[in-house]
Formats: C-alpha cells, structure tokens, sequence
C-alpha cells in the first residue's frame, strides 16, 4: 500500500458485466478480493465492450481504443501502476490512472470505465477509496435458497447503514435479472 491509500481503501478485481434490464445500460460489477464488498458502476456500451474484450482476451485485427492507450504508454517506457475510484460527485464516479515513467508518477483523470478497461489490459490493479465504497457499496451474501438448491439472497444494509440492497451472489442470468429490475442507478448515487 502506498502513503496514499488509506487501509480502507479496497482492491477490486471486475467480477462480471451484466445488462440493466430497466435502462439498457451495462454495469460493471467490481468485487473486492478479500471480502464479498462489490461496488456497480452503470457505464456505457462502448466501454462495456472494451472490457468485456480485455476479460476474454479478444484479438482484433486493429487495436481499439484502450489497447492503442496501453501501446502508447508501453512503447513510451510507462506501466499502468493502478487505477483508482477515487470520488463520487455529483452523482458522477471518478477515477484516476497512476503511470509511472522512470522513476516519474503521472495521475491522469479519467472515466471510471476508462480506466477500468486499461486497467484490465495492463493487469493493473483497481483501487476503490473508502469514502466511494461507503456511498455506494453492495455486499454479496449467500444463503440457502428455499428449495435448498444452490444460494438465493438476502438484503443487507451498506456500510452507510442507510439503504438495504439485494446482494449479489454466483447466482443464473435469470436471477441476476430480477435483482437488477428492482435496482435503480438512484440507489447508489450514480447518473450516466
């Protein structure tokens, strides 16, 4: 950890995308690899793409967007040393990607899903801030389901302790599908 990311701060691995069946708008699911914390950011198609390309390791004849970036910043003599969510305002996530060049730092503004998908490509890590996590976090919870087949949900409070959300679990299409028409960007603070 450096001097500063607060222990709080969480790293995050993308654990999925999936579709809002209420607005169309795809949503990246970030997942905090030591606990069942997971914080959805609805992005747009376009970037949805680009990450969902970078997870299954898509080889395209020409490079996109976020693999010109990574070229760039590559041939450059850079490295994507993390990305970070670091705010929350006006409804809007933000996000920084840190490059080191040398022995130089840059931080560079950037759209969450942005730096996601650069992030994805570089094997960078993700870092979400504790304030960002406290506004607008969901913890998966499993539990039995009622015919005893696989796990169902449970709704949990955030850490704000304000709002009860359904969890997310490694639940079917289906499910997942119901869990989201009862969702509303509005629910974590967060406008296209």
């Amino acid at each position: 950890m450096s001097g500063d990311e607060s222990q709080d701060d969480r790293e995050m691995i993308v654990a999925g995308l999936v579709m809002d069946p209420n607005s169309n708008s795809p949503i990246v699911i970030l997942k905090d690899t030591k606990s069942d914390i997971c914080l959805p950011i609805w992005i747009g198609l376009t970037e949805a793409t680009a990450i969902a390309s970078a997870l299954k390791k898509v080889q395209v004849a020409r490079p996109m967007t976020h693999d010109l970036l990574k070229a760039v910043i590559d041939s450059l003599g850079g490295k994507v040393r993390r990305i970070m969510v670091n705010g929350l305002k006006e409804n809007t996530f933000l996000a920084t990607i840190e490059i080191e060049i040398g022995e130089r730092l840059e931080t560079i503004d950037a759209r969450p899903s942005d730096a996601i998908a650069l992030a994805v490509r570089a094997e960078s890590p993700i870092i979400v801030v504790a304030e960002v996590l406290a506004q607008a976090q969901v913890t998966m919870v499993p539990v039995p389901s009622e015919d005893g087949q696989g796990e169902d949900l449970e709704l949990v409070e955030n850490k704000a302790g304000d709002v009860t959300r359904p969890t997310f679990t490694t639940i079917n299409k289906e499910k997942w599908a119901e869990i989201l028409a009862e969702m509303d960007a509005e629910d974590f603070k967060y406008k296209m």
